[in-house]
């Protein structure tokens, strides 16, 4: 595809692989060496890292400049979290690339429905049969369905789709969607707006989280899977349940924890594993 350069990026704050990477989009592919594309609504971006910049060609420049958050000064951020403790200088330098993307939050709902108790690859695989199936053909690929088209199927289509137990969910947050207004939830604080989420269908704690850290942009939450758990009992034990783990990171990290969680994500996965 033959896209134009729509701008370049410094890439010290602007990590393609990290961003991608860390859980927080899965309409994404590495094309080769330090090239991915990205797809978001119908909407396509192809990102090559090269030397000091990210080289980003794309027909929506606008679009993605603001999707990949580009106005935001990151290295105060990171400087900011490094001050924390050591732990958090560490894993703040490892993750200093990343950055919190503006995702459609109707997209978000739907892909961290899918994600519950899921990999990675799997999820990608049932969100590209979702779109391939009802999404809008463009010239990149297919777009991410609207909800009308989501909520005329039925259950069987979703369980052809490999979704498993979530095909009802799929469907009955697509139906209960129709006659949702989601711009309501940008009004409430996240306390009441993760309220909201949790009445649709498929939406737990965890998922509401992710809604609200990747869909609202709500850096005052934090939410908690297994690697988590494992940051919290290698690091931070203080004797929490599960269920209190994210309550305690939200305490002690306040309106930074959702780039803290990133930071700690990434770092457990990614670093630790290697080392």
């Amino acid at each position: 595809m033959n896209l134009p350069i729509a701008f370049k990026y410094p890439s010290e704050y602007f990590n393609v692989r990290d961003t991608l990477e860390c859980g927080q989009i899965f309409r994404y592919k590495h094309l080769d060496g330090e090239s991915y594309a990205v797809y978001s609504q119908d909407k396509y971006a192809e990102l090559e890292t090269v030397g000091d910049k990210v080289v980003v060609r794309t027909a929506d420049k606008d679009y993605f400049w603001r999707f990949f958050d580009l106005d935001t000064d990151y290295a105060e951020k990171v400087k900011r979290i490094s001050a924390i403790s050591p732990l958090m200088e560490e894993a703040a330098s490892f993750g200093k690339g990343i950055r919190i993307l503006n995702q459609d939050l109707t997209e978000m709902i739907f892909s961290f429905i899918i994600s519950a108790n899921n990999n990675i690859k799997r999820i990608q695989l049932i969100i590209d049969r979702l779109c391939t199936a009802l999404g809008k053909h463009t010239d990149y690929g297919y777009a991410f369905p609207t909800v009308e088209d989501m909520a005329a199927q039925t259950v069987e289509f979703y369980s052809r789709l490999g979704a498993g137990y979530r095909d009802k969910y799929l469907l009955e947050t697509a139906r209960m969607l129709l006659s949702y207004d989601l711009d309501v939830l940008k009004g409430l604080d996240s306390g009441a707006a993760r309220k909201e989420l949790l009445k649709f269908l498929g939406v737990g704690p965890k998922v509401a989280d992710c809604i609200l850290l990747f869909g609202l942009k709500r850096f005052d939450v934090f939410p908690v899977d297994t690697w988590l758990k494992k940051v919290y009992h290698n690091y931070f034990e203080q004797g929490h349940k599960d269920n209190e783990i994210s309550g305690y990171f939200c305490e002690l990290f306040g309106c930074d924890a959702g780039l803290c969680q990133q930071y700690l994500f990434y770092f457990q996965r990614k670093y630790r594993q290697i080392k």
